[in-house]
């Protein structure tokens, strides 16, 4: 009758260093995954935020639809000629007496707010009305504001197609025995790489469109 051999104490010794070995790389195996996943959270956590645009943000951000028409400096007018500048797209007529004129000072405000920025920094502005807003007409309204401001005009059909890819509205009213339009007076501004980032509504001050143009000038 074989017995087995019982393990001699320097084996016993022996086993129980492995376990306390492999017990010990364990916990530091555990503790290098906490502090590796910890670390990022926290970092991230305690990372101050970019300071948040004061317009509405367009998240995620898309491209501006392009559009062809005629500007009032006489030369055709592309939105896709303006990358590399930080955009303000308004939409508008040179007969409105009230929403459209406050619109356009406190662009002209924000933009002279600027300094030497200014110049990364262009408005361009829509009409509404296809029937008054010939090219010359806008270019003597919009100067009286900024002397930079591009108007665009064009058909009945142009103009739509841009107001439908911008989701903007206009409806022409009798006033009288002239007419006026009803239409949506945002501001759309777009960044250098073209595309559209926020929407501002009206009634916000030149200050507000400054904070967002200084933000969105240095991406």
């Amino acid at each position: 009758m074989s017995t087995r051999a019982k393990p001699s104490i320097a084996g016993r010794l022996s086993l129980r260093a492995v376990r306390r070995h492999a017990a010990w790389i364990v916990i530091l195996l555990m503790s290098a995954l906490f502090v590796l996943f910890l670390i990022p959270a926290v970092l991230a956590a305690e990372a101050p935020k970019p300071p948040a645009l004061k317009a509405g943000v367009f998240d995620p951000p898309r491209m501006a639809p392009d559009f062809t028409l005629k500007g009032s400096n006489g030369k055709e007018l592309r939105l896709s000629q303006y990358k590399g500048k930080v955009v303000l797209l308004g939409f508008g007529f040179t007969s409105c007496t009230e929403v459209c004129p406050v619109t356009l000072d406190t662009l002209a405000k924000a933009r002279k707010s600027l300094g030497p920025a200014a110049e990364d920094v262009q408005v361009l502005y829509i009409t509404v009305d296809h029937e008054r807003d010939v090219p010359e007409r806008m270019k003597a309204y919009l100067r009286g504001f900024d002397p930079t401001f591009i108007g665009g005009s064009g058909t009945a059909a142009e103009l739509a197609a841009v107001r439908k890819n911008y989701g903007v509205q206009a409806e022409k009213r009798p006033a009288g025995d002239d007419y006026s339009y009803a239409h949506s007076s945002s501001t759309f501004i777009i960044d250098r790489s073209g595309r559209l980032r926020a929407q501002m509504l009206y009634g916000h001050s030149p200050n507000d469109y400054a904070h967002d143009l200084k933000l969105l000038l240095k991406e």
